[in-house]
């Protein structure tokens, strides 16, 4: 069955359910708890014959042998009871509550929806697929703003590419929302190498760690990692729910994450007098080298701090990391001294789902204390000037990065598959020590950075053609979005400043 049949089927029903004011993403919730309960009880049969971690009485047979009010009640205790479990169950069903008010309507979901699949028999690529499907869908609803969960997947695949992920090493994402990094960080590794038994087994259940706060869509990452057959087994829970910056959660081989984008840098408290006070949102970590409110600086510091040494990292971080003083010239020193940030790679707009983002990928490995700076070169890749992507008409693909990828492992011809696999085991005849100097790709030395006012990382050398001549103007569409980008990351910008003023 075809992936894209699957999504088309799902995603039909999930009409019908709007019409009761239900948003795609608490059909997406919904989806998840039945198909977790459909797979267990799967999984219980032959050919399979494993031990079922639901309890009997909340199984999946007991919801299908109901109906009515009878079947409303007992699936919202089915999801109250299994929120309170421990493992993986516990982390699916916490806080679950059934969004479909209409019995009728949650009748067919399951009798005619799940229940006529055999869901465990279906190749893991068909149903992975399928549900990242309903996940790229659920994040181009703008409304609901899952989209700020939701990196594109044709940059995870340049992003892994370069990073080339080994059997044997730990990866992490500590802000894994629906876990696109770890998913093609599993497929990169299953891809490219002939894995022993242990080392598969490593893979499912140990190599891939995410982090993620928001309860809702860690349910998500948990299901989409379970379809790809990773932390299927109840007692290896892949996703950790738990603020990622309230401390260390382990150290890793390789972390790969785009953390989000917000900028919240206080939060009103009520307290029990009834009156108001603010409270600032600023980290205060003995680990980090500058205490600030600015959530992408400090998922910086906190990146390097889960590193292993010599461990490895590439982060999605907006502008402002790159030219932000104070504690911004603060961290950019530090990380700079202490790990080798060796290259950028300067994102076009029009890519993300939150809009309003001007963003690049910090790509670092960490090193162990030293007298010297660790940073000899910054290797700079622009993918923004005279680039336009919008998330309809002119989407961005895999092959729009492999310029980028060839430049980072200094090839003059194009390693990469049209379908943005590596062509050959281990891949790429270059390294990353032959790199060679293009129109889109310059280096500059760590002196040449250090001498820049606040070591301001916010480097670019093309020419804007949309500027120089009228005739090379974008469609108007794409002059509409990147004028929306523009004004939507000012206003973001001014609405920080404005809170921090009325402290």
């Amino acid at each position: 069955m075809e992936p894209a049949y699957l999504i088309q089927k799902l995603w039909n029903y999930c009409n019908i359910l709007r019409d009761d004011g239900l948003s795609y993403g608490d059909y997406l919730e919904q989806l998840t708890f039945l198909l977790f309960l459909k797979m267990a009880d799967e999984q219980s049969r032959p050919p399979f014959n494993k031990k079922s971690p639901i309890p009997q009485k909340y199984s999946w047979p007991e919801l299908l042998k109901r109906d009515g009010d009878e079947l409303e009640i007992h699936y919202r205790h089915t999801l109250e009871e299994l929120g309170k479990e421990p493992g993986l169950i516990g982390v699916i069903f916490r806080k679950a509550q059934n969004k479909i008010q209409d019995p009728a309507k949650l009748r067919r979901l399951i009798a005619d929806l799940i229940d006529k699949e055999e869901w465990s028999s279906l190749d893991t690529d068909v149903k992975g697929d399928a549900y990242e499907g309903l996940l790229q869908k659920n994040a181009e609803d703008v409304k609901g703003g899952a989209g700020q969960y939701f990196t594109p997947r044709p940059l995870i695949r340049a992003i892994v590419d370069v990073m080339h992920p080994q059997p044997n090493e730990t990866i992490c994402d500590p802000a894994c929302g629906t876990g696109g990094f770890l998913l093609i960080a599993h497929e990169f590794i299953r891809n490219h190498n002939k894995l022993d038994k242990k080392q598969l087994t490593f893979l499912n259940t140990e190599q891939l760690r995410g982090v993620e706060l928001v309860d809702s869509v860690a349910r998500l990452c948990c299901m989409n990692l379970v379809l790809h057959g990773i932390g299927s087994d109840a007692t290896h829970v892949p996703v950790m729910v738990k603020d990622a910056l309230a401390g260390k959660h382990g150290e890793y081989e390789m972390v790969l994450t785009n953390p989000p984008f917000g900028k919240k840098s206080s939060v009103t408290i009520v307290n029990e007098a009834g009156d108001e006070e603010k409270q600032s949102l600023v980290v205060h970590r003995d680990d980090f080298w500058a205490s600030t409110s600015n959530k992408q600086l400090n998922f910086l510091q906190h990146v390097f701090t889960i590193l292993k040494q010599h461990g490895r990292a590439a982060i999605v971080v907006p502008d402002n990391v790159l030219f932000e003083g104070g504690a911004g010239e603060s961290v950019r020193r530090e990380l700079l001294k202490q790990a080798d940030v060796h290259t950028l790679l300067r994102l076009p707009t029009g890519i993300f789902y939150a809009q309003g983002v001007k963003a690049n990928v910090l790509f670092f490995d960490r090193k162990p204390a030293a007298e010297k700076p660790w940073t000899t070169k910054l290797w700079i890749y622009d993918l923004r000037t005279n680039k336009h992507f919008t998330l309809k008409e002119n989407t961005l693909k895999r092959s729009d990065l492999d310029d980028f990828v060839n430049c980072w492992f200094g090839c003059s011809s194009a390693p990469v598959e049209r379908s943005g696999r590596l062509s050959q085991r281990g891949g790429y005849s270059g390294n990353r020590h032959e790199r060679k100097e293009s129109e889109r790709f310059k280096s500059f030395t760590y002196e040449e950075l250090t001498k820049r006012d606040k070591l301001n990382l916010d480097i670019f050398w093309l020419k804007d053609e949309s500027l120089e001549d009228s005739a090379n103007l974008p469609d108007p569409d794409v002059i509409a979005a990147e004028i929306v980008e523009d004004l939507e990351a000012a206003l973001s910008q001014f609405a920080t400043i404005a809170a921090d003023l009325k402290k």
